[in-house]
């Protein structure tokens, strides 16, 4: 897709195509779908049918004659089994706890219950997971051509959300998307936008010409898959919405919607920002993290008018298929109002034994994850006091330290006036970024439009500030209702992450056309990189050059490393391995060696001058 305006320009065509030929729209949906499945299919069978045509033709003509050109039969297997190794992705089960046999048959018996009044089909398993969300997850079997296994993924924290009628119809709209009747279809096209996303990502991560070649497939074929089938999709989570009112009743999953809407906001407005407050003044995070939020979540929150309000006011878009809050309680025919805390909980009523064991599961690994980043905020926070009190005490201060002086009293000191600070930061230090960002972003919070220019401006200094200095941007034309900005915002985004993936593809990959440079590390690098190699012991000679990321000029740096085995190795692929394992650099690096790459090689070592090791390096 060319642009966000082009995909929006589509979407909008097919939305009218859709209300006009419903059975048209169908069509077309299906054979675009069909187009992924053929592609991948076709592929495979073209190449191991060639085989079969070749040894049956061989076979007319003379078996003399195919035991001569027996080779030649192989070749297109060899084809064949390039990509099929190359589009055999496994997908993982969702993580989380699953439940077994015995676990929570409370739980168990209601989902089934569930599932039969939806017509959704036999579950795998059902998963418990630390999100604020439900999803119907599909795994495919072979991309999909073998159908798929079927998983409901509940979050501990929805089920302390919501009480057992308002979990029952959130359950009821997951199995909605799974397709039953008239929804089939939709259910299909579901599953089938997320699998073609899911092995996009998956190949991207790949080495190889073959994956190479279906990357450039599906970054063309998903957009337009993406947009063909978007207007499917929302009209799928109005069939979902249809499916939890008539099992569990419209009010029922109206106060769902609002309750979950309003339980997201309370998490990420209040209940994260004040757990990240906490890591500065508490030397440990709390033991019983999901046991907080669960207690937290089932309070009446003192700002959900203004957040419903918020939720309300929303405007649909294009990047999310989900209607708004205020779309889905109209068709619901819902009144959107407050809605009390339960009395008891979906969690309280529904795990049993199982709730505090998931509490203290989720708090422990939550912990686990984050206990080194709480140590380090904490003593971070000791250093910042102590620094900014050095600072305030100070007469006069260099450019850097106003703008450190700001940034520092931005975080310390709530009341501070941050504006008025980056302003004085900016007339001594004019070409910081960091004060250029950030007085532009408070500027735009607080409506000032002269925040557009200072972000800009930042922007134009570092290139790092480009995606949070676009994310403000966009919020700023969102508030105010400028369409054509907010495009135009869109539009950069998408050019920004063409770049980051160009980037990213060069930094996996070797190609004649890359430049590559002296390495410009220090000595004690360069003995780490050989004592590493020493140490696998198959390597003779190695040379080292940077490559330049043309995407990323101010990126982390890039090597290339090439070696030289001692010896004729059979499992070259096993020892690159381990030298990638073995060896740290200051950056992403490649390890290749030069029979399959001798041009390349014979550049890079060009670059590098003498190997690094077995040379006589001094």
């Amino acid at each position: 897709m060319a642009s966000a305006e082009a995909y929006r320009g589509l979407v909008e065509r097919l939305e009218v195509v859709a209300r006009q030929s419903p059975g048209g729209y169908r069509l077309r949906v299906a054979l675009l779908a069909a187009l992924g499945f053929v592609v991948l299919g076709g592929s495979v069978l073209l190449a191991f049918g060639l085989s079969v045509g070749l040894v049956l033709a061989l076979l007319a003509i003379s078996p003399l004659l195919l035991l001569k050109l027996a080779k030649l039969v192989w070749i297109p297997i060899a084809f064949g089994w390039v990509v099929l190794r190359a589009l055999w992705v496994t997908f993982p089960a969702p993580e989380g706890h699953r439940l077994d046999q015995h676990e929570a048959p409370l739980l168990q018996a209601e989902v089934e219950r569930l599932r039969v009044a939806a017509g959704a089909p036999r579950l795998s398993g059902i998963v418990v997971d630390a999100d604020l969300n439900a999803a119907a997850a599909s795994v495919p079997r072979a991309l999909g051509l073998l159908g798929h296994r079927h998983y409901l993924v509940l979050g501990l924290p929805l089920m302390q959300l919501l009480d057992r009628e308002q979990f029952a119809s959130v359950v009821a709209h997951e199995f909605g998307h799974f397709g039953g009747g008239h929804g089939r279809f939709g259910g299909w096209i579901y599953r089938v936008r997320a699998s073609w996303y899911r092995l996009l990502d998956a190949l991207a991560v790949r080495q190889g010409w073959v994956n190479r070649l279906f990357v450039r497939f599906f970054d063309w074929y998903a957009p337009y898959f993406n947009a063909y089938s978007f207007v499917l999709a929302r009209a799928n989570e109005y069939q979902a919405d249809a499916t939890a009112a008539r099992i569990a009743g419209a009010r029922a999953a109206g106060e769902a919607l609002v309750r979950v809407n309003l339980g997201s906001a309370r998490l990420s407005q209040e209940f994260w920002p004040q757990l990240q407050r906490a890591s500065l003044s508490q030397p440990a995070p709390p033991a019983l993290l999901y046991r907080e939020m669960g207690t937290r979540l089932r309070d009446d929150g003192g700002d959900d008018e203004a957040r419903l309000a918020a939720a309300l006011a929303a405007q649909p878009g294009f990047d999310d298929s989900h209607p708004t809050l205020a779309q889905r309680l109209q068709a619901l025919g819902v009144a959107p109002v407050r809605v009390p805390p339960p009395r008891e909980s979906a969690a309280e009523a529904l795990l049993g034994e199982l709730l505090p064991r998931l509490e203290q599961r989720f708090s422990e690994e939550w912990r686990a994850h984050i206990e080194a980043h709480w140590d380090e905020n904490y003593r971070q926070h000791a250093r910042d006091l102590e620094r900014f009190e050095a600072l305030r005490a100070q007469q006069v201060r260099s450019p850097q330290e106003a703008v450190e002086f700001a940034g520092l009293s931005e975080r310390l000191v709530p009341e501070a006036d941050a504006i008025a600070l980056y302003r004085a930061a900016i007339e001594v230090a004019p070409d910081d970024p960091f004060a250029r960002f950030r007085l532009g972003t408070r500027l735009l919070e607080h409506g000032e439009a002269e925040g557009i220019q200072h972000l800009r401006r930042a922007m134009t200094l570092d290139p790092e500030c480009a995606a949070p200095a676009l994310e403000a941007l966009a919020g700023h034309y969102r508030e105010t209702g400028d369409a054509t900005a907010l495009q135009g915002i869109e539009a950069e985004w998408s050019r920004l992450q063409a770049s980051w993936a160009r980037a990213q593809q060069a930094r996996g990959a070797l190609t004649a056309r890359d430049e590559f440079l002296p390495h410009a590390l220090d000595a004690a690098q360069v003995d780490a990189v050989c004592a590493a190699l020493q140490r696998i012991g198959a390597v003779r000679k190695a040379w080292l050059a940077r490559k330049r990321i043309v995407d990323e000029p101010h990126g982390a740096p890039h090597f290339v490393l090439l070696v030289q085995w001692r010896l004729f190795v059979l499992d070259g692929g096993s020892r690159l391995q381990r030298i990638v394992d073995a060896v740290e650099l200051p950056g992403s690096f490649l390890v290749f060696t030069a029979p399959h790459q001798r041009a390349i090689a014979r550049r890079l070592r060009k670059a590098a001058g003498a190997p690094i090791l077995g040379g006589g390096r001094p």
